[in-house]
């Protein structure tokens, strides 16, 4: 561990600046704190070149003095971890946690100041910092106006910027921009860069907890400060007592593979809170959704109405005989009619419409193995869904339901909530009254062995380490754009995505459609602007322990071919490794099922995307166990594949693969390969 003492190392005026570093156990990472000029500050360095200049460390309170100006390196204490703990489900099962800490303590006398620590992480993929603030005189009772942390990145006029504006509309449903650093201006994280010197780096947050969710607002050209979502009052957090902000993250990697294969963010999250979780089950689903974006069905009663009794015994069925584990029905509630976008005051999250029978539906969900998956839609008006809450929990539990969808579609900024003396209020989806609205869901949920996957969400931080029934979220452009967005999710969507949002955690984007021509093909339609093959692909690339086989069963039955892959492909694995790709460019990905019975735990899976261009790849299979042979079945594009007119030419192959193999992927524009590596 190369940790120094407090040193010192600079002389400014009259006063002698304190510092001290940590490092990364390769070496490879170092961070210096100082308190020069009597300002906490931290840069950081990668490879013995410099990655954050001299950046800022500070709060500024409504009430009290800001912990910034006048505060000196008072202590420190250090640490280092080398360790191990295992998901009940994830990407991998095994999550390696190897750290230097050191926690700085830095006081200003008073009457005008206080104490806090600033407590820094060193990973070999990256760094993360918090503030810890103890109770203390003056402080007890804080409202925080501004954060001061900085991010300033060194030799930013030649970096390259992946972003989606933030405290926008639209929530995090953006199509992402490429450009030079000095564009993106207020952006949400993920936030992934590429520095002059080809240093990835991105920066996040981790286990966001009764705090209002980080953007980033470039001040000075390169200088991105930490900027608080506010309350409707303009607060932007409230605090009594003792309490410690969510961590900054920091990725940094040679490669941008790097960042997908780096864990900091679940290590810094807190373990497992909830105990036994084995109620949480990773698996594959279909539902009554897809035929309400493309019209043919109503989330509303009346003649096309999606959510009937019949139609989910049908969806039941084909889940049944296609081992599917669950159907998800939308519009089964009262509250549908009209226009529901502005219903929330009216939802009912316990009345079904007349023609759905839940408690038939669970019988017969029951005989044939498959469960409801369970749907509450709020329209942003979370007071209304809090109030009947218990209750909806309670039917789902005595329904058989063990996932629930929440929705929370609302402008951003439009969350509706009733304060205490009945006033309606509008906050934001990542202000800290939702932060600690959409956790209450997931732990009331909990006390019912019920697993959340939110849609309009807060940004993924990590907290599904701590509360494992948080199994998806969604915080993303999904499929349901390629139904009538505008435009569609381009080609790059896929790549893009794999190296921004896809560091935070699981998305439930929704693959697997098969029909691309429900609008007719070409480039200026809303559809999948994919072939064939990257959708089978996305089970592989996109993540998330819950898959849904998104299209209509008719269009699944009409490519059994193509279909088998879905039926294979797992959603829990023993380890997955992203093999290469650029941001926005391609990826590669491959994994490997998790052992859950004799059966089961042999298996390699790889998926491979590209954006418009076509792309031939070179992937070596060394990942693949020594000394075994593997029946490699291959979905790939066709020869003459290409996603504007011919999405559809799909060729599958077998043939048998060693570790001391390579595979040649073809991928088509916007194409794509998957790949069963079955164990012989």
């Amino acid at each position: 561990m190369r940790l120094t003492a407090l040193m010192l190392a600079a002389f400014s005026g009259t006063c002698l600046a304190q510092t001290t570093t940590v490092s990364s156990p390769d070496g490879q990472i170092k961070v210096t704190i100082s308190d020069e000029q009597h300002t906490p500050s931290y840069e950081i360095s990668f490879a013995g070149k410099q990655v954050i200049a001299n950046s800022a460390l500070g709060l500024v309170f409504k009430q009290q003095p800001a912990m910034s100006e006048g505060y000196k390196i008072s202590g420190q204490t250090t640490d280092s971890v080398k360790s191990s703990w295992e998901q009940p489900w994830g990407e991998r099962q095994t999550v390696v946690d190897n750290h230097n800490e050191v926690a700085v303590t830095f006081k200003k006398p008073q009457p005008q100041g206080g104490t806090f620590t600033v407590r820094f992480r060193a990973f070999n993929d990256g760094v993360g910092f918090r503030y810890e603030l103890p109770k203390q005189a003056n402080y007890d009772d804080v409202e925080i106006t501004k954060e001061l942390t900085e991010f300033a990145i060194t030799d930013s006029s030649d970096a390259t910027a992946w972003w989606i504006p933030a405290r926008g509309w639209n929530r995090y449903e953006y199509v992402y921009n490429t450009t030079p650093l000095h564009k993106a201006a207020l952006v949400h994280t993920p936030f992934t860069l590429k520095n002059k010197e080809g240093v990835h780096i991105s920066i996040h947050e981790a286990a966001l907890v009764d705090y209002a969710g980080m953007v980033l607002n470039q001040r000075r050209d390169g200088t991105f400060q930490a900027d608080l979502t506010p309350w409707s009052d303009g607060v932007a957090v409230k605090k009594h007592g003792a309490f410690n902000t969510p961590w900054r993250t920091i990725q940094i990697g040679d490669e941008a593979v790097d960042l997908i294969n780096s864990d900091i963010i679940l290590n810094l999250n807190e373990p497992n809170k909830l105990g036994d979780v084995s109620w949480v089950k990773p698996g594959k689903y279909v539902g009554i959704w897809w035929g309400m974006h493309i019209n043919e069905n109503t989330w509303g009663s009346g003649k096309i109405h999606g959510a009937t009794t019949a139609n989910t015994k049908y969806y039941m069925d084909f889940a049944a005989k296609y081992g599917f584990d669950g159907v998800l029905v939308e519009g089964w509630n009262i509250g549908w009619d009209g226009d529901w976008f502005y219903n929330g005051d009216v939802f009912s999250f316990t009345q079904p419409y007349d023609d759905f029978d839940i408690e038939e539906l669970t019988r017969y969900g029951k005989e044939k193995g498959v469960q409801l998956i369970g749907h509450h839609e709020t329209s942003g008006n979370v007071t209304n869904y809090r109030n009947q809450m218990e209750g909806a929990f309670e039917l789902y539990e005595k329904s058989n339901v063990s996932q629930v969808k929440t929705g929370y579609v609302a402008d951003g900024g439009n969350i509706k909530r009733i304060d205490e003396n009945g006033i309606v209020r509008k906050e934001w989806h990542d202000g800290q009254f939702m932060v600690n609205e959409y956790l209450y869901n997931v732990k009331l949920a909990a006390k019912h062995k019920i697993s959340i996957n939110t849609h309009e969400p807060v940004k993924d931080t990590g907290l599904r380490r701590t509360y494992p029934n948080w199994i998806a979220r969604e915080g993303a452009r999904g499929q349901e754009f390629n139904a009538w967005g505008t435009p569609p999710n381009p080609p790059e969507h896929i790549p893009m995505l794999a190296f921004t949002r896809m560091l935070a955690g699981p998305m439930d984007f929704t693959p697997g459609i098969f029909d691309m021509s429900f609008n007719g093909l070409g480039a200026d339609t809303n559809r999948p602007q994919t072939t064939l093959a990257k959708q089978l692909a996305l089970y592989v690339v996109m993540y998330s322990p819950i898959q849904m086989a998104a299209d209509l069963p008719r269009n699944y039955l009409a490519k059994p071919d193509a279909f088998q892959f879905i039926q294979d492909v797992p959603t829990d694995w023993q380890q997955s490794i992203a093999l290469q790709g650029e941001v926005g460019d391609y990826v590669v990905f491959a994994r490997k099922e998790r052992k859950r019975d004799q059966y089961s735990g042999n298996d390699w899976y790889l998926g491979a995307v590209t954006d418009e261009k076509a792309r031939t790849l070179e992937v070596k299979l060394d990942f693949l166990d020594k000394g075994k042979k593997f029946e490699a079945q291959i979905y790939r594009d066709g020869d003459k594949a290409e996603w504007v007119n011919n999405p559809y030419d799909l060729k599958v192959e077998k043939r048998i693969v060693t570790a001391d193999d390579k595979l040649t992927l073809k991928l088509a524009t916007s194409g794509g390969t998957a790949i069963r590596f079955k164990a012989i």
